[in-house]
């Protein structure tokens, strides 16, 4: 890909194929939903989620997937381990085959469960 420097999500999926804009406005929906207080950013050149507890997810697209990423702890992987059995993951990205319907049900799922998590670690640490 060609040196970017996008600004906004919006201009992100402008500059992926056409047929990949839908897949990833579903994916940005599904957090969007799951998350609403999240806030919607640009980072390492790719669109993500963030509250003011942490990151919720990055999400881009591929050649031959989608990927949804996130920095550690990767706690979501342990608590949605049977969903994701079918999918291929590094240590950081899950990555859903274009090739197959998206699994938006457990995006969102997986992201409300990433925003619950560093809320209760905010707390936490604010109890000290």
């Amino acid at each position: 890909m060609a040196k970017t420097n996008f600004k906004t999500a919006d201009a992100y999926i402008a500059s992926v194929p056409e047929a990949d804009r839908a897949s990833l406005e579903a994916v940005r929906k599904a957090i969007r939903d799951a998350v609403p207080e999240a806030e919607e950013t640009i980072s390492y050149q790719i669109p993500a989620f963030r509250t003011g507890d942490g990151w919720i997810f990055y999400y881009s697209v591929y050649t031959n997937h989608l990927s949804l990423a996130c920095p550690p702890p990767w706690t979501e992987r342990e608590a949605f381990k049977a969903q994701l059995t079918p999918y291929k993951m590094s240590k950081s990205a899950i990555q859903f085959p274009k090739s197959a319907p998206l699994p938006l049900k457990l995006i969102g799922e997986m992201a409300a469960f990433r925003a619950r998590e560093a809320a209760d670690q905010t707390k936490a640490k604010a109890k000290g």
